[in-house]
């Protein structure tokens, strides 16, 4: 069983959606009492940084997140939920983030390291370099994924950079520590690339993956 935390800034929809093409059963909640009887847990997120830390503060669902991913069950934070699993984010002023991963969020450049110009936000489909292995990555080739972000991961460590993409800069685009993992494109929207990651993640929450 999988849970989605809904928190008032998540795509809960598509993600429920894609679960459920998986047929993968899976329940939305704020409640961490309920939450903590999943298997599993997504961290959805669209929308500001800062507005979301606010909201996972008021609903004490930052300390559960603490405590999740303490127990040693996978915990997959996707788009924004990615962003905050790391340290801290500068978008609209320094906000600390839930230090589940090491690094910081900051703004993609509009100037590449290429010299070329990008547009901000980063919308579109990009292909992943896969970087580190991993059981999320597991039986899956290189391929297009689908980003909509403005804010990208400098992450302090590079171990925990499983895929990258590239988009002037190198864009952590999947990480992973440990049982807490992240995605920065939207697997939900990811055609077959991103169900197949997804499985990988329920298949590490029910057991079936080493």
């Amino acid at each position: 069983m999988i849970g989605i935390v809904d928190y008032g800034m998540g795509n809960l929809f598509s993600v429920s959606k894609a679960l459920e093409r998986l047929q993968v059963d899976s329940f939305i909640s704020d409640e961490p009492a309920k939450l903590e009887k999943a298997d599993g847990i997504l961290l959805p997120g669209v929308g500001s940084f800062k507005d979301a830390m606010h909201l996972l503060h008021s609903l004490k669902l930052n300390d559960f997140l603490h405590s999740y991913a303490e127990s040693g069950r996978p915990l997959l934070g996707i788009c924004l939920g990615m962003q905050l699993l790391f340290e801290e984010s500068v978008e609209n002023g320094l906000t600390q983030g839930l230090s589940l991963l090491p690094g910081k969020v900051i703004r993609l450049p509009e100037s590449g390291e290429d010299g070329i110009s990008y547009k901000v936000p980063h919308m579109g489909w990009n292909r992943l370099h896969f970087v580190n292995p991993s059981p999320v990555l597991k039986g899956t080739k290189e391929d297009f994924v689908y980003f909509v972000h403005s804010y990208y991961v400098a992450a302090e460590d590079r171990n925990v950079i499983l895929a990258s993409a590239n988009y002037g800069v190198e864009v952590p685009a999947v990480v992973g520590k440990g049982n807490v993992y992240g995605m920065q494109f939207h697997p939900e929207k990811s055609s077959d690339m991103g169900m197949s990651l997804l499985k990988n993640f329920i298949e590490l929450a029910e057991g079936k993956k080493e």
